[in-house]
């Protein structure tokens, strides 16, 4: 009477095993923080330099100088 519950539970966690490892081999391997981050290819330097600009990152005299070297 003790294992009757039991092996009418057992078969149920099985198959919910089944399922989820099933699941997980179809959807291949789970990355939690995605993949890295690559920025797009047509940016410049001077693009960069501009966006670090805008975010606060460098002052207005560090972004001069900066765009000087770089020719532009």
């Amino acid at each position: 009477m003790l294992f009757g519950p039991v092996f009418m539970i057992l078969p149920l966690v099985v198959v919910i095993v089944a399922v989820v490892v099933v699941v997980r081999w179809i959807g291949g391997p789970w990355h939690a923080a995605g993949p890295p981050y690559t920025p797009p290819p047509n940016r410049t330097a001077l693009d960069i330099l501009k966006e670090r600009f805008a975010r606060g990152e460098i002052d207005r005299d560090e972004f001069e100088e900066r765009r000087r070297l770089l020719g532009d």
